[in-house]
């Protein structure tokens, strides 16, 4: 042994003390986050009650909900690190030698090193220059990006403990070194190319997606690294790009969606909801898949998000489909493929990240999904129909029974007059809508009788997941905003006019671009960078924004399954332990069928 190495010994015994305080700081920030949601969500449902019981309000309400939801992301942004939510491409990495792998896993770590770095310093920065009041709520403007000044250093420590924890010290110091010598180098050399400043940060981001980096990660880093190439964004506006694209009261329902599945699930309303499925469809061929999918078609009106209900699916039904003689694999995909529904059947976060790209009305993207939704499950529906040959269907259901399961299911369906028609009639605002959809879950909850360690890991799950999402929304923005200024949208644009400038044409290359898009970049991430780029040129072409606004997240929703990126097929590989590659493969079918549905909906929006 080297006399500069320590023992054995004492690394265990470090890693040890880094493992304990790192679970330490994770439950303090989980029960910080989960406290924040609760917190957002009384301010929404105050100011929702003083304006409809007493005709008043008070004075500041959007404001504190949107700073609440500033905080919440730069809390809770930390804890995705390690999870699914973090959205890393690690398909390349895991093909490298051993040696590829480590230093793969060091670029990585260097890209959220930056990360941090750049919200720290930079949210110090903006802080120190940035005065005035908030005019309603009496608070330093500063605040605001002091929050994700916050989050930034809350990065650089849970990463140094998790490196720490799994005793790779050394890897962390050359990940930090290059880092810093990065975050120094900018803003004191310059490098002039011939490239667009916005070519030149999604080729950075795409280092940072082959290294396997966070995908929010790789965007916000390269937007600071492009200040090289001649980027018009220096620190303090990359930063304020980022807070500011957060910053608006629409994404406030994102994470109330996203209570509302987790308190569904943790009810055991959504345990009716597949007590229902089973007994109208779970007798015929391949019932209980078909189940899977009716259920899905169900708790999408709740849930709105794809990941969650893929999550749900494959605990709920993995298990029971293989008992029937489903292989593994084809189980999980069946589950992966039917998730699709949550992202496009209203309420659904995709539709909200758009409208809030766009500034399309999500009561009218919300009708497009409600048409969109049963297309896409009708096509999945043959298509289980004919490659599943199950030998033991579920019973069939006599009417006493399904009227039974239908009553028992009854409270779950409130959750679509309370979303769809409230938004839709104009009695409350999407926000609002989701508030409301979230306290009548939360009493669904307590009528269940649920203690209090459920409804707090519902609060959690929720909030992590809304920090991860925000935080991709956030760090988008520096991109979109150098897209719009080197006129991207005009280059597509002029290359449509090319090719016709016909509806047929500019469809036709929208569909072939989202689908590459969809193999590599998150929904979420690409809504926000490609949705304001096609947007004008098929409204130009005649083709009507909604029906085209529900075509890009059908596309997109698409990629979710698609390699390399298929954020729902790692999903429901996390949980069910069956490789990526084999769940690849044996969704091609589903795969082939949803593509199908959107061959459909492309020529409905022709045709209308």
């Amino acid at each position: 042994m080297s006399p500069v190495e320590p023992p054995a010994t004492s690394l265990s015994r470090q890693a040890r003390l880094a493992t304990q305080f790192l679970r330490s700081v994770e439950a303090v920030l989980g029960a910080v986050a989960a406290a924040i949601l609760a917190v957002l969500l009384a301010v929404v449902l105050a100011a929702v009650v003083l304006r409809y019981a007493f005709s008043t309000g008070f004075v500041g309400s959007e404001d504190l909900g949107i700073w609440l939801h500033v905080a919440l992301v730069g809390i809770g942004a930390p804890l995705a690190l390690n999870s699914a939510l973090a959205m890393r491409l690690d398909v390349f990495v895991l093909r490298l030698p051993a040696y590829g792998r480590a230093v793969a896993a060091v670029v990585a770590d260097a890209f959220t090193v930056l990360t941090g770095l750049i919200l720290a310093f930079g949210g110090a920065r903006i802080a120190a220059m940035l005065g005035g009041i908030s005019p309603t709520l009496g608070l330093p403007e500063w605040v605001r990006f002091g929050f994700f000044g916050v989050g930034g250093g809350l990065i650089l420590l849970v990463l140094a403990l998790q490196r720490l924890a799994e005793e790779r010290g050394t890897a962390l110091l050359a990940a930090a070194a290059l880092a810093i010598l990065l975050f120094v180098v900018v803003g004191h050399v310059s490098v002039s190319i011939p490239i667009p400043p916005s070519l030149v940060l999604g080729l950075i981001a795409a280092v940072g997606l082959v290294v396997a980096a966070p995908l929010p990660h790789a965007f916000l880093a390269a937007a600071y690294l492009a200040i090289l190439f001649g980027s018009p964004l220096p620190e303090q506006a990359v930063v304020s790009a980022t807070v500011t694209g957060v910053s608006k009261f629409l994404l406030l329902a994102i994470p109330f969606f996203l209570l509302v599945g987790e308190l569904l699930t943790v009810s055991g309303t959504a345990g009716r909801i597949v007590t229902f499925a089973a007994s109208l469809v779970g007798h015929r061929r391949a019932g209980l898949a078909q189940t899977t999918l009716l259920t899905s078609v169900l708790f999408s009106g709740a849930s709105g998000s794809s990941v969650a209900n893929a999550a749900f699916g494959a605990a709920t039904f993995q298990p029971e489909l293989v008992k029937r003689g489903y292989p593994p694999a084809q189980a999980a995909a069946i589950i992966a493929a039917t998730s699709v529904l949550d992202n496009v059947i209203p309420p659904s976060v995709a539709f909200l990240i758009l409208a809030v790209a766009t500034n399309l009305s999500v009561g009218a993207l919300f009708v497009g999904g409600f048409i969109a939704g049963p297309v896409m499950a009708i096509c999945l529906a043959i298509a289980i129909h004919f490659t599943v040959r199950e030998h033991t269907p579920l019973p069939r259901a006599d009417t006493a029974e399904r009227r039974r399961s239908a009553f028992a299911a009854i409270p779950a369906f409130g959750l679509g007059v309370i979303v769809v028609v409230g938004i839709r009639v104009g009695v409350v605002t999407t926000t609002e809508a989701a508030a409301l959809a979230a306290l009548y879950t939360f009493f669904l909850g307590l009528g269940a009788r649920l203690r209090f360690t459920p409804l707090y890991v519902a609060f959690r799950r929720a909030a992590v997941e809304a920090a991860a999402i925000g935080l991709l929304i956030g760090t988008a923005g520096p991109f979109a905003f150098l897209l719009a200024v080197d006129d991207v949208s005009g280059l597509v644009s002029s290359l449509m006019m090319t090719l016709g400038g016909g509806a047929f044409a500019v469809l036709l290359l929208s569909n072939l671009i989202l689908l590459a898009v969809g193999l590599l970049v998150d929904i979420g991430a690409a809504i926000l960078l490609f949705g304001p780029i096609l947007l004008p040129a098929a409204v130009a072409a005649g083709i009507d924004p909604i029906g085209f606004g529900v075509i890009i997240v059908v596309n997109l929703m698409i990629g979710g399954l698609t390699p390399p990126v298929g954020m729902l097929v790692f999903v429901v590989g996390g949980v069910t332990q069956i490789p990526a590659g084999a769940l690849f493969s044996a969704i091609l079918p589903y795969l082939a069928a949803l593509l199908i549905s959107l061959v459909l909906l492309s020529a409905g929006a022709l045709i209308l």
